[in-house]
């Protein structure tokens, strides 16, 4: 018997949903009070789902429950999933899975935490609509869609940015201030805010407003992980990264969690500017250009040790295939294919990796560089000194290269045959 895939709603109005109680995942920020506020006037019941991931923008994240209550949340619950986040960006750095130049993916992982921490959520209240504050522009209206798709086909999904009806009410940033001001809602964003910032533990996505112009250095970002290189201490610092099968387990020879090694990494790294100002001029999955500049003060550091790691441990051939699962995992990431059968296909590929990827790495952090400084106890280093040595040790001979030259001279000499 064929396969039957499961139907789900793609496009919705609010109208559709009166007397209804929907999942909304919300942040607390201006389009979550918006929407919710908005929702809740149209009849519609709202279960505001907010996923921890330690934001480092958020001081008191129990606030955003009284924030989401007074938007008129129907009911609130806070979803721990710091665990998951970490666990996330660690996937990330052991697939060295970097989109286009620099960007750690640390917005669009996260996404991938929050459908599954409010599936989770549904799932336990048999709710059927899940909905997000994601625009009709962007890319994590994708990644929310598709990741809902993937692990829940027949959950519904309710877009407000994509609903003609909501469109109608808020043409953008101006109005919905606007909006919660005669709500009496208590917000965050200000009509001064030159730019909007996403974030969570593995760090930080500013654009739009002042960033959208290309006459905008990065300077003009306030950073929320540390400072900026230009700010950073003249005077730099060592830190010593233990891997043990592909997990950072310790640095500086202290035993640490998961968690903590992201939350001390962030930290430290972050105050020598470490991954802090990083400008991309992307390719959305839209099909539109934006303008994005990060932070991940964490994730340059743990995945440049990492690299460092896997220079060592790699040989050419699985090197190559590393590299082509890398650029296609970070792309996966990217464009909301997370949880489909080509990123398991990838992911497989490259798990015999971690297993030999042991061994203490040490760099040294000045004014946003990491730079290699020494690799010890690495077990499975395919580096032998004696024998890449310039100097007369080893067992390798040089004249041994004379037949070596001579097989590749052939094919050598026949290219010559073919320019013009």
């Amino acid at each position: 018997m064929p396969l039957k895939i499961p139907s789900g709603e793609v496009s919705m109005k609010a109208s559709e949903l009166r007397g209804k109680t929907i999942a909304f995942a919300g942040s607390g920020g201006l389009d979550s009070c918006t929407i919710t506020r908005w929702l809740a006037d149209q009849g519609v019941s709202v279960v505001c789902c907010t996923v921890d991931m330690a934001q480092p923008d958020e001081d008191d994240i129990g606030a955003i429950e009284k924030r989401m209550r007074l938007a008129g949340a129907s009911d609130f619950v806070l979803l721990n999933a710091r665990e998951e986040i970490a666990q996330a960006g660690l996937n990330v750095i052991q697939n060295q899975a970097i989109y286009e130049g620099r960007y750690w993916n640390t917005t669009g992982i996260a996404r991938y935490v929050i459908v599954e921490a409010v599936l989770k959520e549904m799932r336990k209240r048999n709710l059927e609509v899940f909905s997000h504050g994601a625009t009709g522009r962007g890319n994590d209206q994708v990644r929310f869609q598709l990741g809902m798709n993937m692990l829940a086909p027949g959950m519904q999904v309710y877009a407000p940015w994509r609903d003609p009806e909501f469109l109608a009410r808020f043409k953008g940033r101006g109005e919905m201030i606007d909006f919660c001001e005669s709500k009496g809602l208590e917000i965050k964003a200000t009509r001064s805010k030159p730019y909007s910032t996403d974030a969570n533990m593995l760090g930080l996505t500013h654009e739009a407003g002042i960033l959208e112009s290309l006459e905008t250095g990065v300077n003009a970002i306030t950073s929320g992980m540390g400072v900026l290189p230009k700010d950073a201490p003249e005077a730099g610092e060592n830190i010593s990264i233990r891997f043990e099968r592909g997990i950072p387990v310790g640095i500086d020879g202290k035993k640490l969690s998961l968690f903590d090694v992201f939350e001390q990494s962030n930290r430290r790294a972050g105050a020598h500017g470490i991954g802090i100002g990083v400008h991309l001029v992307e390719n959305r999955f839209v099909g539109i250009k934006s303008r994005g500049v990060y932070e991940a003060p964490a994730m340059e550091l743990l995945g440049s040790a990492y690299e460092y790691l896997l220079q060592l441990v790699l040989d050419r051939r699985s090197r190559e295939l590393f590299d082509h699962a890398a650029r296609f995992l970070g792309k996966q990431i990217y464009t909301g294919y997370w949880f489909d059968k080509g990123t398991e296909m990838a992911r497989a590929a490259i798990t015999p990796v971690s297993a030999i990827a042991t061994g203490t790495i040490s760099v040294s952090m000045r004014k946003g560089s990491v730079m290699f400084e020494a690799a010890t106890d690495v077990p499975h280093s395919l580096y032998l000194e004696d024998e890449a040595s310039m100097e007369a040790v080893g067992s390798y001979d040089h004249a041994d290269a004379e037949g070596f030259l001579r097989i590749l001279g052939v094919g050598a000499r026949a290219v010559s045959l073919t320019r013009g």
